[in-house]
This record gives C-alpha cells, structure tokens and sequence, in this order.
C-alpha cells in the first residue's frame, strides 16, 4: 500500500476496504434466495455468515443481513441447533452427518439478539445452557438425533460464544451492536 511522509496512506485503506467490501456484496450475495453465500457463486452457506453483523459489515436490520438469517433457519438449523455448514452437499473429506457447531448456535441467538428477537435469542441460549455437563461444559458439537455432546470436549470456541451471548444478552448497549456501528 502507499506510504506518504513515512506513514500509512489510511485513506488508500479505505478505500480498499470499501472495494472488497461491495465486491462481497456483489459476488456473494444470492438476491433469489436473499442470502450471502459462503463463496463467490456458491449457493451453499456457512454458518460464519451470522457474524457479519457483529464484525460491522452491515448493520444488523439490513435485508441482506435479515435474509442470511433467514436462510440460516431453513437450510443449516436441525431441532433448533445450527450447522456449521450442511455436510451431505459439501465434499470436506469427511462423511456426512457431523453433528450441529454450539458455537454456531450461539451465533444465532446473539444475530436473533441483534436484529431485536431478543425473547428467541434468549430461548436458544437458555436451551445451549441445558446442554452442560454438571462442571458446566460443553463440547464442539451436539449431536441432535443421539442427544449427546460430541466432537472436541471440552471446546474453547463454545464457551467463549457461550460468554459472549450471555454477556449480549444481559447488556442494554450490547458489545457486538457496539461493533456492528448501531
């Protein structure tokens, strides 16, 4: 990037920022389905799609971001847990079938908490909470059809996702709305 006087050219940032930003906006965006995707072109999704709003992308009322969340409902939610990303259609050299990510679980109730659900956030969250073992703990993944914690255990991600909903949840000014610029 450009230096002037020894420095960074900030505004050259920007307006790079600005340039892969509407690139994302164009190239990842489903406008049929009203969805991002999970790559340029790829109808699949990717349940890391529900952090857009947290980093700030968009802000948390934009219909694309109302439409992800949406799409995340129909196609990754199983018995109210998320999926990181639906197995059976993407070939990641395991066999399908893995179990629902509780951090991407959690991600959905602090989006629900974000674009004002915040009575369905809480639900979710309180039903991830019934999830710990008596120490309080959870692992990577949940398996819905064996009702059973399963995958890494215990699992960094799910309780920091786990610290963050709840600290969302128990805050008039929330952390990631602060972020998101709302």
């Amino acid at each position: 990037m450009a230096e002037q006087d020894g420095g960074t050219n900030a505004e050259a940032w920007r307006a790079v920022r600005r340039q892969i930003h509407d690139e994302v906006c164009t190239r990842a965006f489903d406008p049929k389905r009203g969805t991002f995707t999970r790559s340029y072109g790829a109808p699949e999704l990717d349940a890391s799609l529900l952090l857009l709003p947290n980093v700030g992308f968009l802000p948390p009322g934009d219909p694309r971001i109302v439409g992800t969340i949406a799409a995340v409902e129909r196609e990754l939610l199983v018995d109210g847990f998320v999926l990181r990303y639906n197995t059976d259609r993407t070939d990641d050299g395991l066999p399908p079938g893995e179990g629902a990510f509780l951090a991407c679980s959690f991600w959905l109730a602090d989006a629900y908490c974000l674009t004002g659900r915040i009575d369905d956030g809480r639900r979710l969250f309180e039903r991830l909470l019934g999830l710990r073992t008596d120490l309080g703990l959870l692992s990577e993944e949940y398996d819905v059809s064996a009702q059973r914690l399963v995958g890494n255990f215990p699992q960094a991600f799910s309780h920091i996702a786990l610290v963050n909903t709840a600290h969302n949840l128990s805050r008039a000014r929330k952390p990631a709305e602060q972020r998101a610029g709302s």
